[in-house]
């Protein structure tokens, strides 16, 4: 099997069509031409992005949202997210500005925990995900069309809800299994400088 280079990977665009133009999601259907010099099809979604905030009180729980989700027609428990109001929109203030409309939760302290993409075959979504620390309560404040309830859940149990398949939103598992790690390093580095 041959083993390719990163640029002879590349696929490039020939052309590109925009077949549906949504409020959330721009449905693409491009022609490109392939690393053996083949031309073949891609449809994929164009999306402005997206924050999500795991809120992390100083007891150890998480705050968690569950709402309804229509395209898999079941609840589900995710953190705290939503979409940018516009791609030049700061990914902090859209964190800040998500986590306070979604629980009335203000923070002292937000940590960049990474990039998550959804579904990079199809979907060119990109999340940008926080821990958000140090909490402070105040009302919510939820779009019109939201609708959801608020779970405070100890970050163990939902440890235990990522690997028993019981939490299935992938960014909500990232995030989960992410802060573990960081917390599991920050006790263990604590307990390396105790005297």
């Amino acid at each position: 099997m041959k083993e390719y280079t990163e640029q002879e990977l590349r696929e490039d665009c020939v052309s590109s069509e925009l077949i549906y133009d949504g409020k959330v999601v721009h449905l693409y259907v491009d022609r490109v031409s392939l690393p053996n010099g083949a031309e073949s099809v891609r449809e994929y979604v164009r999306h402005i992005g997206a924050v999500a905030v795991l809120p992390l009180t100083a007891e150890g729980e998480v705050i968690c949202v569950r709402q309804y989700r229509y395209a898999h027609g079941c609840v589900m428990t995710e953190i705290p997210a939503g979409k940018l109001d516009s791609k030049t929109e700061d990914h902090v203030e859209a964190a800040l500005r998500e986590l306070r409309e979604e629980t009335g939760a203000v923070c002292d302290s937000l940590t960049y925990l990474g990039l998550f993409r959804s579904t990079p075959a199809i979907l060119d979504e990109k999340i940008d995900l926080y821990l958000a620390e140090g909490l402070h309560f105040g009302d919510t404040d939820l779009d019109d069309d939201e609708f959801l309830n608020i779970v405070r859940v100890p970050l163990p149990q939902l440890v235990d809800d990522v690997l028993t398949g019981k939490i299935t939103d992938g960014k909500t598992q990232v995030a989960i299994l992410k802060v573990n790690e960081i917390l599991r390093r920050r006790a263990q580095k604590e307990s390396n400088t105790a005297p």
